[in-house]
């Protein structure tokens, strides 16, 4: 544990705590996907709803994945103090990630939809817009929920 500018104790991530705000982040998403995105990607493309869905959580597992290996090797590389990163490195957490995201996701989008690469890329271009404002919000939200939590005594990382 080391200390911030601000003198706040700085508390890492637990792996626990870790696969917590992974599974939250995803199923926030999923919810939205297929509430909101699903519905209009059916419209769009035309393609069932099931074929849709199921296309949702098979990225969503990729993501989940990726969300752990990435924000691992991320907090290692930038440092624990989640609260205090500026809007420019949370914004290149987020380019970064996504672009992660693309490489892994097109392959997937391509074979189950049975669309070519510039199909994919002009449809990819509305979720990584979304999942990128959505990425960033999320994680602004949750880092001021867990400092206000961790340092009024509610919980600790240990125990998610």
């Amino acid at each position: 544990m080391s200390t911030s500018a601000n003198s706040v104790a700085i508390t890492p991530m637990s792996n626990r705590e870790r696969l917590f705000h992974t599974l939250l982040f995803e199923a926030v998403a999923l919810l939205i996907l297929i509430l909101i995105l699903t519905l209009a990607a059916v419209l769009i493309t035309g393609e069932a709803p099931l074929k849709m869905g199921l296309m949702a959580v098979i990225l969503s597992l990729i993501a989940m994945l990726w969300n752990l290996v990435f924000n691992k090797v991320f907090d290692a590389c930038f440092g624990h103090d989640r609260i205090n990163r500026s809007l420019k490195l949370r914004i290149g957490h987020g380019l970064a990630f996504e672009a992660g995201m693309i490489v892994f996701s097109f392959p997937v989008i391509m074979l189950i939809l049975n669309l070519s690469f510039w199909q994919v890329l002009l449809m990819d271009i509305g979720f990584v817009t979304f999942f990128l404002v959505y990425a960033i919000v999320f994680n602004w939200g949750y880092d001021i929920v867990r400092h206000k939590r961790l340092h009024q005594g509610g919980f600790s990382s240990a125990e998610i």
